[in-house]
């Protein structure tokens, strides 16, 4: 089920005359005046909110004899719904469009030239400096505190808080005087 197609079914169940069609209809298949005597609902107003149940695809109709029956799609009631919440989004491009648009704002605003011109005062902002600063460094090579020094200081004067950051931001891992990059990919 998509994510489109979700948003159109709970639209739908939000009703309470939609939701006791439904309820009579996990029972038995229905037609129209069955429906509407049972509910005390008009035949046009069952009508109106079966035509709604049926494009959302939560019921489908049948001929039998005169009638046109409805059934319950339960298969889309099996439908989980942690699987619909952790299906990949349509906007999720859009939105991941508008964070690397935000990315590269907080750089043109903090860097001129390869150089950080300030250290922002926000932690997220200053985050993405330190991430370009990380693509300096390669992953699985090991590096002295004199090599990433010379790295940082490529990028800023103060490599001492850049250093101690980027550990602190969990980019840089630090043991025994042995700094290596963190795989952001595992994290």
């Amino acid at each position: 089920m998509t994510e489109t197609d979700a948003i159109k079914l709970f639209k739908c169940l939000a009703d309470k005359s939609r939701m006791q069609i439904l309820k009579s209809l996990i029972i038995e298949d229905m037609y129209v005046e069955r429906l509407a005597e049972r509910l005390g609902l008009t035949p046009a107003t069952i009508s109106f909110h079966l035509k709604k149940l049926e494009d959302a695809g939560a019921v489908k109709s049948y001929k039998d004899q005169y009638y046109t029956m409805y059934s319950l799609c339960r298969e889309v009631f099996m439908t989980n719904i942690i699987d619909i919440i952790s299906e990949e989004s349509a906007y999720a491009r859009e939105q991941s469009d508008r964070e690397e648009a935000y990315r590269r704002k907080v750089i043109s605003a903090f860097m001129e030239y390869g150089r950080i011109k300030s250290i922002p005062a926000q932690r997220k902002k200053e985050h993405i400096l330190l991430e370009e600063i990380a693509k300096a460094f390669e992953y699985g090579r090991e590096y002295t505190e004199r090599e990433v020094n010379l790295i940082i200081a490529d990028f800023y004067a103060d490599f001492c808080t850049l250093r101690r950051d980027m550990i602190g931001d969990g980019l840089l891992t630090r043991k025994d005087g042995v700094y290596r990059k963190v795989n952001q990919e595992s994290l």
